[in-house]
């Protein structure tokens, strides 16, 4: 829907500048209850876009990477036991899972495969590409040809990121919730500005007025409402609500 200024004449734009911003004060209130509580507080993360799998086969045999992300040891243990259910039949379901804002629980699997060939690389796999709440299963079914140690190694590594590559990884970045409040006629203006700075607009609600949710890196929070301030001439209201992880994809 595109509004111009002939939607919504300027003496309602006037009458309505009280009424514009009782209404931004009502919605930040709302948005406020709504705050999701964070699981860490850190600047930034990497971990997977969503939960996937992806298959290889290497010599007959077939290895199915599982991923997941977790938040929990529990979580983890609890998405390893379900893969193994599912794949009961398989020759070995080997793990690995990081967890922690600083990947402070690591652990890994390797199932019945020889010691240090299955768990320990596909963890080295997380770890190397900075990873974390992600857990990892890699089943595999036996074709008849051995692999050796070192095989096994490239085997399960290869697996996990493999099946990483195909989900794809996303940076989360800490940001500042900020509602903004305009009058119709400006938003056009605005969605310009907005789309040309590469800043996305996360909700927008259409009433007496607009209001918009926008996510701005914290350091930068003062100058983007300088910035608004300066393109509107000072037709808009600003409130900040949470801080909230924003997630975007880096890799695929």
């Amino acid at each position: 829907m595109k509004i111009t200024s002939s939607n919504y004449p300027l003496n309602q734009v006037k009458s309505a500048t009280i009424s514009y911003l009782q209404l931004f004060l009502i919605f930040s209130i709302l948005k406020r209850k709504e705050r999701p509580r964070s699981l860490f507080m850190i600047d930034h993360y990497l971990t997977l876009q969503q939960d996937g799998k992806a298959e290889i086969e290497i010599k007959k045999s077939r290895f199915i990477c599982t991923l997941k992300r977790v938040e929990t040891e529990n979580q983890a243990r609890e998405f390893i036991q379900s893969v193994k259910k599912e794949h009961h039949k398989a020759t070995h379901n080997c793990s690995a899972f990081v967890i922690g804002e600083k990947s402070e629980i690591k652990r890994s699997s390797d199932d019945g495969e020889p010691s240090g060939t299955a768990g320990i690389p596909m963890l080295e796999v997380l770890v190397k590409k900075e990873l974390i709440n992600v857990a990892a299963v890699v089943t595999r079914y036996f074709g008849g040809i051995k692999l050796g140690s070192g095989g096994l190694i490239r085997a399960y590594s290869h697996a996990v990121s493999h099946a990483i590559s195909e989900i794809g990884i996303v940076e989360g970045k800490l940001q500042q919730e900020v509602f903004l409040t305009i009058a119709y006629p400006l938003f056009d203006k605005l969605q310009n500005y907005l789309a040309n700075n590469q800043i996305a607009i996360l909700d927008t609600h259409f009433t007496e007025a607009v209001l918009i949710t926008c996510m701005i890196d914290e350091s930068q929070v003062e100058t983007f409402q300088q910035n608004i301030t300066e393109l509107l001439n000072g037709q808009v209201a600003f409130s900040l609500g949470a801080k909230k992880y924003h997630e975007i994809l880096v890799s695929q």
